[in-house]
């Protein structure tokens, strides 16, 4: 088994330190964990939800020693982060070269509008989903990430399974082909409080009819827990897998 979307304290919304999760892992059976906790920014830029800059090394350390204590299991270094112009130098030099991380995860939990940046609550409109869509096919287009962690988080906020709905899918299933960039069914979703909708109630994300239609599509998905306690490593796995297995989508072979 293996988890590529791994949250440690230092997010400051997760429990649980770099060898909680192993030992859940290896409890499991598990063969790869990738840890992905929330990427510091340069300029300390929504830093209620991730670590400090100066926190980086001792993440780091975390993982590096974990290492060498269980190598019965792979252990992988990643973050999950943002993608800004901005911040792409930053990425590219400071997180993939300087501190050596594996991987990056492309999560975008905030739209861009008008100039600022606004919750994934806050998405009422079609101007507003079309902000969502364009941050996150410019997160593939930047070349940084190795997967986009729950591309369908605006089921989150969006009740319907409307034309603007299957517009934003349909662009963003057609940049992950065009960019190569598998896609995550997070399993996260299924532990969250469930939507209300006229149709009844859903998980907010994985949002079925997204992964149906992505299934006439060539793109490679990944499977994540997305855990925030070190109980949850491996959860929802069974549920993450059917909708992949059942929708006949490809899974990625990533290369670490």
């Amino acid at each position: 088994m293996k988890n590529y979307h791994t949250h440690t304290w230092r997010c400051k919304h997760a429990t649980g330190d770099i060898e909680d999760y192993v030992e859940k892992a290896l409890e499991a059976g598990g063969k790869v964990l990738g840890f992905s906790d929330h990427t510091p920014l340069p300029d300390g830029r929504w830093s209620h939800i991730r670590m400090d800059l100066k926190e980086l090394p001792n993440y780091l350390n975390a993982i590096e020693e974990a290492q060498k204590k269980y190598p019965e299991i792979r252990i992988v270094k990643g973050l999950e982060g943002e993608y800004l112009k901005e911040y792409h130098g930053f990425y590219e030099e400071e997180i993939l070269g300087v501190s050596g991380m594996e991987y990056l995860v492309g999560g975008v939990h905030w739209f861009p509008y008008h100039g600022s940046f606004h919750e994934m609550e806050d998405l009422r409109t079609g101007a507003h989903l079309k902000g969502y869509t364009d941050a996150v096919i410019k997160t593939m287009e930047s070349g940084l990430f190795s997967f986009i962690a729950h591309p369908d988080l605006f089921g989150v906020a969006w009740k319907k399974w409307d034309e603007d709905s299957k517009a934003c899918s349909r662009d963003i299933l057609e940049a992950a082909v065009e960019t190569d960039t598998p896609l995550e069914v997070n399993g996260y979703g299924f532990r969250k409080k469930k939507v209300i909708t006229k149709e009844g109630q859903r998980p907010p994300y994985p949002w079925v009819p997204f992964w149906e239609l992505a299934s006439t599509y060539s793109v490679k998905v990944v499977f994540s827990s997305d855990a925030h306690d070190p109980g949850d490593v491996f959860a929802n796995r069974d549920e993450c897998l059917e909708l992949i297995h059942t929708r006949g989508l490809t899974l990625a072979d990533l290369p670490f």
